[in-house]
């Protein structure tokens, strides 16, 4: 089963495996290992350009993947609050947050539904445009430099933010696989992503 790791806790977990004997082979930007019985599987979460196999086991270019550093744009929206930011490698460079409040599902039938229903979508929907120019107006500066998009909170949201202006179409070419699943999108979650930005997909078996 696939985990996320902080890139220290892989450094940690995998050093003492160097010139042990075994095969590491790098391909399709992951490294795996075969040594002392077990199969591990590390993705960076940037890539991993180097290829080739080792008949033993070979960590450097794997290592130089996870430590290196990169700008990454941000965008963590839900219904009820949006958070916005720059990182330079783990450094949040710019950022702002914001909320708005979003009325939750009404459960009842009847005409009372339908107007809870409209007033419902008419706060998503300023929700969601707020959030729109405020990811233009911090984002934009940083644009040439940013290299990577990290996407998350609600999908439906994010979906609807990149959709609300087309100055935002960027995001999407850049964006991780990964999309964070963040409950509340604060300024102290935003400030705690780069353990989750950096952290690679690891597994293990054997």
């Amino acid at each position: 089963m696939a985990r996320f790791v902080g890139r220290e806790n892989v450094r940690k977990r995998l050093a003492r495996l160097e010139g042990e004997p075994g095969r590491t082979i790098y391909a399709d930007g992951a490294a795996r290992i075969e040594a002392a019985g077990k199969v591990i599987v590390v993705r960076p979460p940037f890539g991993l350009a180097h290829q080739g196999e080792y008949e033993s086991v070979r960590l450097a270019p794997l290592f130089e993947a996870l430590a290196a550093d990169h700008v990454v744009a941000a965008l963590l929206v839900r219904l009820g609050g949006y958070a916005v930011g720059v990182f330079d490698g783990e450094r949040l460079v710019a950022s702002k947050v914001g909320s708005r409040f979003v009325k939750g599902r009404h459960k009842k039938g009847g005409s009372s539904s339908g107007r809870f229903s409209r007033r419902r979508d008419e706060q998503a929907r300023a929700l969601i445009e707020e959030a729109a120019e405020v990811a233009v107006r911090v984002l934009e500066p940083w644009r040439d430099r940013v290299e990577f998009a990290a996407l998350g909170g609600d999908r439906t949201a994010v979906n609807g933010v990149l959709a609300a202006s087309p100055e935002l179409d960027w995001l999407s070419e850049r964006a991780l696989p990964r999309f964070f699943t963040v409950r509340d999108p604060r300024q102290a979650v935003l400030e705690r992503l780069p353990y989750e930005l950096y952290a690679a997909e690891l597994v293990e078996s054997g």
